[in-house]
């Protein structure tokens, strides 16, 4: 199983009622877990934190965020980041001087986003940096209840100054889903995607091979949201705790 987090399991501090019972009653039931949010505003540590706080323990290789895979890309390809993320974000991309070429990162950088850092991440991309978006998100649910300009519009600026398209390493990346399930033994066809954005967490997982993928009506989700995107939700379900329901009868059929 693969759970979204933000929207999910919690709404900013605010834990779901109910997720962290369900997350339980699905290790419970057997079930491989693996979180896989598009956060990129805290680091691991701070998200591995928060989750224990709301009395939910997820060790650190269960969970995978862009920033991650980020890091993994840079090395491989021996880039030196140009960094268009929140300042929270930052420590993450630690100790990566010094590489062959430069690459702009694009997360949420929340406030930082401004004209100025945006049109210096816009003439890295002129001289030739490559370009990575750590996620496309269009919204997210912010802290005061009211959506959000996520990710996705400034990739989207930024793609449309410099003419240049990047590479995707958070959902709805194919690879994002599959390196998820890498360490868990199990074919894309055998796993569960739960998440409240339609297009990324649920569209994304269905794309990328998984078995099925429930949308929430929790969080970022919009009444009509599981009939915008191709493909649809394999079931539309009220919360996490509803999702476990759906998904343990299952496994036990």
């Amino acid at each position: 199983m693969l759970l979204d987090l933000l929207g999910v399991v919690y709404d900013g501090d605010t834990p779901i009622t109910g997720a962290a019972a369900a997350i339980e009653r699905l290790r419970n039931a057997g079930l491989l877990l693996r979180f896989v949010s598009n956060t990129t505003r805290s680091p691991r540590g701070a998200v591995i934190a928060q989750l224990a706080a709301m009395s939910i323990k997820v060790a650190d290789e269960e969970l995978l965020t862009p920033a991650r895979a980020a890091v993994e890309w840079l090395r491989k390809h021996g880039r030196q980041p140009h960094l268009l993320v929140h300042p929270d974000l930052e420590v993450e991309f630690s100790g990566l001087e010094g590489g062959s070429g430069h690459a702009v990162v694009v997360g949420d950088a929340g406030e930082a986003f401004d004209h100025a850092s945006l049109n210096r991440a816009f003439r890295e991309l002129v001289a030739g940096a490559d370009f990575v978006a750590l996620a496309i998100n269009r919204t997210f649910r912010d802290a005061d209840g009211l959506l959000s300009l996520d990710t996705g519009a400034f990739v989207a600026a930024l793609e449309f100054a410099s003419g240049r398209s990047p590479v995707v390493l958070g959902k709805p990346s194919r690879d994002f889903f599959l390196s998820a399930l890498a360490g868990l033994n199990s074919p894309p066809v055998d796993a569960v995607m739960v998440g409240d954005d339609a297009e990324s967490d649920v569209a994304g997982a269905l794309s990328a091979g998984l078995g099925a993928a429930l949308l929430v009506r929790t969080g970022k989700y919009r009444a009509g949201d599981e009939t915008r995107f191709d493909p649809a939700p394999t079931a539309l379900v009220d919360d996490l705790a509803a999702a476990a329901d759906w998904i343990i009868s299952r496994a036990a059929a």
